[in-house]
């Protein structure tokens, strides 16, 4: 049996070396490291190492070496294949079944990573030639010194639709398919004609008129690109290789490989938003910083940092998406959350990124700054607490619970306890002493449920004759007071918020794609519209994000292009699902047969309609939440008009101009 070195790199990578030595021998931690007495030869003075952030043990006197995988061969005397074998069980990874074509599909992958290194070289050079000018002038003026480029291997890609294809052609041994593998290349659906060759459009280049950052895996191989548009009228500012067989983007993290050895001589390791950040950031003296590709801080990706530090710094923008994409990565981390392991955000000023920070202030400054870095409990609870009143006894109830639903988040039942006593011990001190609990948030969200929180205000509500409380207009009376809330609430209230109405999101989303796969050239005029929706399904989320990446680098995409780009990677389900339903025979400007000025105006409205429900359903949320911590007659009116909007807003989509029937007609 045979296995894959990207396998055993997986398996090495997520397990570290001291949870299997320290089976067999007594670690203790020293500094970065763990040490004990050799398992290998008899000594009473440690000599033996272990070091988690290279992968490997070590012993100075006698010189055993190895990473985990050697050490269980030696240690129990299992054979590779075993070894493996168990290792893979433990580190969740399903053995492989090895064949000749897996070891093709290796040789393959070896082969692409060849030809990213002559991209890689290619654009390089491109960026210190005539036709580069544009691309060097934009990094000089971004403040960039030359062996700033050099180490980062910056590039350019030219203009020309075929530049990086015509020059690896003429390289031996690299082929058009081998850079459509490796996503450098893209190649054009057929037309459907499958009994004739000609059909077939010529593949061009992905990267086009962008400056260029090569991406690197653990080991400093050239995996992907990274490319920054030059005109300020491109669709996309920045645009990233797609997934290939060398590129996972949520695993990886740009410039790893640089930052491993100086986050492990410092024991920290900055996180920042882009390409431009990290590398002003090094230009500065700070090698030690990463980020991540395009994306939110994954699951994943907090692993890999927590192999360079014990407590990552995360350096985002000083604006609402950085303060946001910090508070995302904060609630992310905490089922993650394990002994030692954490992470801390570094708050800059508003309007302010690492860049322009250092800049203009300074690299002292910014490392005065990272000094400042707050830990997660600090931004957890400034996220829960931040725009929450607490001046009655119902809001406070209602912090309470938000606090309680946090912390049964974090697995980690001792990590669970710290913060459960940090959060006692801030509330009490944010209500001034009126808080005393005689038990701690974590239990009380078991204990004490919302509609236990609701009798204690309804009873309240009812001594103060706000409300009319009859068995027909509230429901039955129990031993502790109204079983149901408020006319109009249980509703919402019993099957989670919005719940129900998700079935006409869906349909609206639906609906929204339907017309632009039959009719593209709405992205010509409308692309940003149709990039900015929140889509509730994740798999038509995924459907459109595929089919913006599309348009990107398809100037004139077709319709039947575009389908059957999508047929091909594996959405025939969800298309099958939009198309065949027949829910939208009647909105019939999203059909092909439709004129454009009326497919134009009928998706609009759907578009306008989808934003008016969804601001009415996060206006309803909100009163249904200040309902719950401050019923008065005032909160109760508004939630009810809220509540009949919305319903009007739904039921009368059909009747509202230009929806559901023909434009003019109806």
């Amino acid at each position: 049996m045979g296995f894959t070195p990207d396998f055993l790199d997986e398996i090495r990578n997520r397990i570290p070396v001291s949870d299997v030595v320290g089976r067999r021998v007594k670690l203790a931690h020293k500094g970065r490291e763990h040490s004990g007495l050799c398992p290998f030869h008899n000594e009473k003075t440690p000599s033996f190492t272990v070091n988690d952030d290279k992968g490997f043990y070590h012993c100075f006197g006698c010189g055993a070496h190895g990473d985990v995988i050697k050490f269980v061969i030696e240690t129990e005397g299992l054979s590779f294949p075993e070894t493996v074998e168990r290792l893979a069980g433990q580190a969740g990874l399903a053995m492989p079944d090895f064949s000749p074509e897996d070891a093709q599909k290796a040789q393959q992958k070896k082969s692409l990573y060849e030809v990213m290194e002559v991209a890689s070289k290619w654009f390089e050079a491109q960026l210190v030639s005539q036709a580069g000018a544009e691309g060097l002038d934009y990094l000089t003026r971004r403040g960039l010194e030359k062996a700033t480029l050099k180490k980062f291997r910056l590039g350019f890609a030219p203009e020309n639709r075929t530049a990086l294809k015509d020059a690896l052609l003429s390289r031996e041994g690299i082929t058009e398919d081998m850079m459509v593998e490796a996503g450098l290349l893209i190649r054009p659906e057929s037309d459907g004609d499958q009994n004739e060759q000609s059909w077939q459009k010529p593949s061009y280049d992905r990267f086009r008129h962008r400056v260029m950052f090569p991406i690197t895996d653990r080991q400093g191989r050239v995996v992907a690109f990274g490319g920054r548009a030059l005109r300020a009228d491109a669709k996309a500012k920045y645009l990233n290789s797609p997934e290939t067989p060398l590129f996972h983007k949520g695993r990886l993290l740009y410039n790893l490989a640089g930052a491993r050895k100086s986050s492990y001589d410092e024991g920290r390791v900055l996180v920042a938003e882009g390409y431009m950040d990290v590398i002003a950031m090094a230009q500065a003296g700070f090698t030690n910083a990463v980020a991540p590709l395009g994306t939110a801080v994954t699951e994943e990706q907090i692993a890999e940092l927590w192999r360079l530090a014990p407590e990552p710094l995360m350096c985002f923008d000083g604006d609402k998406a950085g303060l946001r994409a910090a508070y995302r990565v904060a609630e992310k981390s905490l089922p993650l959350l394990k002994a030692g392991y954490s992470l801390r955000f570094v708050h800059l000023p508003a309007g302010e990124d690492p860049d322009s920070y250092i800049s203009s202030h300074g690299q002292q400054a910014f490392r005065d700054l990272l000094e400042q870095a707050r830990p997660l409990v600090d931004t957890l609870w400034e996220l829960k607490t931040g725009t929450v009143q607490a001046d009655t006894p119902e809001q406070q109830a209602g912090l309470e619970k938000t606090l309680s639903e946090t912390l049964s988040e974090i697995s980690d039942k001792t990590i669970r306890g710290y913060y459960d006593k940090a959060f006692q011990d801030r509330l009490t001190k944010l209500l001034g002493g009126a808080f005393v609990a005689d038990h701690s948030l974590e239990n009380q969200a078991s204990k004490s449920s919302s509609h236990q929180v609701s009798h204690r205000v309804q009873n309240r509500a009812r001594k103060k004759n706000h409300f009319d409380f009859t068995p027909n207009t509230y429901g039955k009376k129990t031993k502790s007071g109204w079983d149901t809330p408020l006319p109009g609430v249980k509703k919402l209230s019993d099957t989670g918020i919005f719940k129900g109405l998700q079935s006409t999101d869906i349909k609206r989303e639906r609906l929204l794609i339907l017309t632009v796969l039959n009719h593209p050239w709405l992205l010509k005029k409308h692309h940003e519209e149709f990039a900015t929706f929140i889509f509730e399904s994740e798999e038509l989320d995924k459907l459109r994000n595929e089919i913006i990446d599309v348009s990107i680098r398809e100037l004139d995409l077709e319709h039947k292009s575009l389908y059957s780009h999508l047929l091909k990677i594996g959405y025939g389900r969800a298309l099958e699902v939009i198309f065949k339903q027949g829910e939208f025979k009647a909105e019939w400007f999203a059909w092909p047969n439709a004129a454009h000025e009326d497919v134009e105006r009928g998706w609009l409205h759907v578009v306008n309609r989808y934003r008016r429900v969804s601001d009415l359903e996060k206006d309803l949320k909100a009163a249904e939440i200040e309902l719950a911590n401050n019923m008065t007659e005032e909160v109760y009116a508004r939630f009810l008009a809220l509540k009949t909007e919305l319903e009007n807003a739904k039921g009368n989509e059909a009747s509202i101009d230009g929806y559901g029937t023909p434009l003019g007609k109806g």
